[in-house]
């Protein structure tokens, strides 16, 4: 089962003696701002401890443990889920990789060394905020604008949809770069995937399909 947090347990008490109950209450009942506890709120959510409804709040789902095993919703690998990383080289030009972005439609880029090692990450902020400036966007490489190691927030085949998960959440990104340690050289990392938000949401639904049949 997955371990929650003293606050997470703390929530569901309350959502289970209260619910349903809105964010705003559960923020004020434990003295929190509701941005600090949207993360709490969001794996409780996704690992079916709780539910919620738009405009009535959170409720505790008591169905929980009959209908569904979060073992086998969110403990499944990330390597079963990866897609394939969009990639660019590091010399590519700023005014390339827009073109590249909106060609895949993605919302972030892998740079990339002539091995397949990661070298950095370019999110469609980077690019907006390139593009703004007055700069030849012809001429400037992204490995000017993108962000690097040890920036980079990254998950490996092994970790579970649930750590990818926390990770995208905490850090307030839509995307991970799956890697593996490269051989015999520190701090460098291949590139073999990548996993977002909605990769996850999708192998959730499948799951819970498959378990309904």
């Amino acid at each position: 089962m997955i371990k929650l947090s003293k606050r997470q347990d703390e929530i569901l008490e309350i959502v289970k003696q209260n619910g349903p109950i809105t964010g705003k209450e559960i923020a004020e009942k434990l003295s929190l701002s509701r941005a600090a506890l949207r993360p709490d709120l969001a794996i409780l959510t996704m690992s079916g401890n709780i539910d919620a409804r738009p405009r009535v709040g959170y409720f505790y789902n008591d169905k929980f443990k009959a209908k569904r095993n979060p073992e086998t919703i969110l403990y499944q690998t990330v390597n079963n889920y990866k897609a394939h990383p969009i990639v660019v080289g590091k010399s590519t030009s700023v005014y390339d990789a827009i073109v590249q972005l909106f060609l895949e439609d993605v919302g972030t880029l892998y740079a990339v060394d002539s091995v397949g090692n990661l070298a950095g990450v370019i999110s469609r902020k980077d690019l907006l905020r390139a593009s703004l400036g007055n700069q030849n966007l012809t001429e400037l490489p992204v490995s000017v604008i993108m962000t690097r190691m040890p920036n980079i927030i990254t998950i490996s085949p092994e970790e579970s949809l649930f750590e990818a998960a926390k990770k995208m959440i905490q850090n307030h990104i839509d995307s991970l770069p799956v890697v593996r340690e490269a051989d015999g050289q520190e701090n460098t990392y291949l590139l073999v995937g990548r996993i977002t938000k909605t990769t996850i949401t999708r192998a959730y639904l499948e799951i819970m399909d498959e378990k309904s049949d």
